[in-house]
């Protein structure tokens, strides 16, 4: 009998390339059904949409009628005047900050076997994490509109819907790619407490030092200078002009080029990470 060759992983040699063996419509069948896995789980466990249910409201809530009378006045239109500005920065907050979940849910994943078992099976590995990202646009697709019904109520005014809805894709789009770092730190980090503390320094410096609750013109010069490099400030600008009025180009194609690269770069990392794991 021939020896078995192994990978560093533990796979064999075989099993290690067994992704190129399977056809783009193996790949899709697998996705799907690792899609529909786990948005069973949910329904088994629906306090995993506490956050997705509560963040939009409690976030849009503390905002407006905390820091909106201040901040509006700053910006000319009192209160109602910064809830026009805030929401939108507020879909763009919501597609960073539930990005991290995905991070959080592989990571327990692995430690549970659960990822041991699906590494056994004769499925594309890629697919795993292709399910990941999708069940969480799925999430975020589900905050965004429990966000829009509370803006709705608390006095935004949806002036273009086509515009709406592109932000909404816009987001979506930035989500996903933002995907690929938690994925990966799901992947290398030991457990979820420490891909959570890890999101929250990426996350923190991201979301605070952009446009998406105040203006930057009153920031300081350093600042001002990383908000300007920062993709939350140019999607939080980029859905505010598709659904509010203003400028759009230069934000949206800055957004998208970030998205872009952060997938072209991530990606392939997650699913080496992950077909590697020992």
């Amino acid at each position: 009998m021939s020896a078995t060759t192994l990978s560093p992983s533990g796979l064999s040699a075989a099993d290690a390339k067994a992704d190129g063996r399977i056809p783009l419509r193996g790949h899709l069948r697998h996705t799907g059904a690792l899609v529909r896995r786990n948005l069973l789980w949910i329904r088994q466990d629906p306090e995993s949409m506490f956050d997705a249910l509560l963040m939009p409201v409690v976030f849009t809530l503390l905002f407006v009628f905390v820091f909106g009378g201040s901040i509006g006045q700053a910006l000319g239109g009192g209160q109602d005047g910064y809830v026009q500005y805030v929401i939108p920065g507020m879909i763009a907050m919501m597609s960073m900050t539930l990005s991290q979940g995905v991070g959080t849910g592989f990571s327990q994943d692995f430690n549970s076997g659960v990822m041991d078992r699906f590494r056994s099976l004769p499925i594309g590995r890629g697919s795993v994490l292709f399910a990941k990202v999708s069940v969480e646009l799925v999430r975020m697709l589900f905050a965004t509109t429990v966000l829009m019904i509370v803006a709705v109520l608390v006095g935004f005014d949806i002036n273009s819907w086509p515009g709406l809805f592109a932000a909404v894709g816009l987001a979506a789009v930035f989500a996903s790619s933002i995907m690929w770092v938690f994925l990966t730190l799901g992947v290398i980090l030991k457990n979820a407490q420490s891909v959570q503390a890890m999101g929250f320094l990426v996350l923190f410096p991201l979301q605070f030092g952009s446009s998406i609750f105040a203006p930057t013109a009153s920031m300081p010069g350093w600042l001002q200078a990383f908000t300007d490099y920062n993709p939350l400030s140019t999607l939080a600008d980029a859905a505010r002009g598709l659904m509010v009025g203003g400028p759009v180009a230069h934000d949206l194609w800055v957004t998208l080029g970030w998205s872009v690269a952060i997938t072209a770069v991530m990606a392939p990392v997650a699913i080496h990470k992950f077909r590697t794991k020992s």
